[in-house]
């Protein structure tokens, strides 16, 4: 059984962990070949986790919004996972780890156009053309849902960094030329771009994204609610997803180190999720040479081995 640990030592932790951050400071950097975000006080830590009962605790900067960005992916995924068929899906993206780069090419040229998972850029450019055939406001349905998981209802998109984004597109467009002329995107690229990146440049603090994330601790259900969001069956299929894809080519030490799924985003975020009992999300800017808070991630291990955690164990 995992260890039960009660809300006050709970808290005592994560104020702990918020002061440890501060080590983490002179390390990494942030996301600047996305210029919107290479403006981001870089300085900066939340933490938050979201009961399987609803109630959150949190501390440092959880309350500050920050720009998602692949973390959206797996809201993405729950989209098409909600709409779609699986075979309509698993035809199109695999579900097995990369190895490189969230945005490598190399691998598509090698493997006919199908990405390795849902998780990379490639993975999600074909999720979002999935979604963009069937659903004629698609950026209005993720918003929808996010508001509807978090509890708040004025997330909304950052129009700077989506615009950021689209003017440096060539690496994202690079991609799904490619995937389009082996036959693994169908919509107008432009149209799938524009979406995905506006699913990226969602704003939302540690404390949202927490909530939206723990139906993936609760079986499927969203403990606002108690609304089923995905199956049980669809719930483990995820959080499977996360443990070895979720942090790109740094997944395995991601695992090895603080064992529990995740997933990461440039903009400095971190989620993971402990079943039957939280979700979690960390926030820091500077990032490895993966794309991974730095900060982020120690403040994981330290929660993992604080609450004497064994989750894989």
């Amino acid at each position: 059984m995992t260890p039960h640990i009660d809300s006050a030592t709970l808290q005592t932790l994560l104020e702990r962990l918020t002061e440890d951050a501060a080590r983490c400071f002179n390390e990494g950097k942030v996301a600047d070949y996305i210029p919107a975000l290479a403006k981001v006080d870089p300085d900066q830590f939340g933490i938050a986790v979201c009961h399987v009962d609803g109630s959150v605790q949190y501390a440092g900067n959880a309350r500050t919004r920050f720009s998602i960005q692949s973390i959206s992916k797996v809201h993405a995924l729950v989209l098409a996972m909600q709409r779609l068929e699986s075979d309509e899906i698993w035809t199109r993206v695999g579900r097995e780890p990369s190895g490189q780069a969230f945005n490598s090419i190399m691998q598509l040229e090698v493997e006919n156009g199908i990405p390795r998972n849902p998780f990379i850029n490639a993975g999600a450019l074909v999720i979002t053309d999935l979604l963009v055939s069937r659903i004629v406001s698609i950026q209005n349905t993720l918003r929808e849902q996010l508001r509807r998981l978090s509890g708040s209802d004025d997330i909304g998109f950052d129009e700077k960094v989506a615009r950021s984004e689209m003017d440096h597109k060539a690496r994202n467009a690079s991609l799904a030329y490619l995937m389009q002329a082996y036959g693994n995107v169908h919509a107008d690229v432009d149209d799938v771009l524009d979406t995905y990146f506006h699913s990226c440049s969602v704003e939302m603090d540690c404390v949202e994204l927490a909530r939206s994330f723990a139906f993936l601790a609760n079986r499927g259900v969203n403990p606002l609610d108690g609304k089923q969001v995905v199956t049980t069956l669809e719930t483990r299929q995820i959080n499977a997803l996360l443990l070895t894809c979720g942090l790109y080519d740094a997944a395995g030490d991601f695992a090895w180190r603080v064992g529990l799924p995740g997933k990461s985003g440039v903009g400095g975020g971190i989620i993971a999720i402990l079943p039957g009992q939280m979700s979690i999300c960390v926030w820091s800017p500077r990032l490895d040479g993966y794309g991974n808070s730095i900060a982020g991630r120690h403040a994981l291990e330290g929660l993992v081995a604080g609450m004497g955690l064994s989750p894989l164990g």
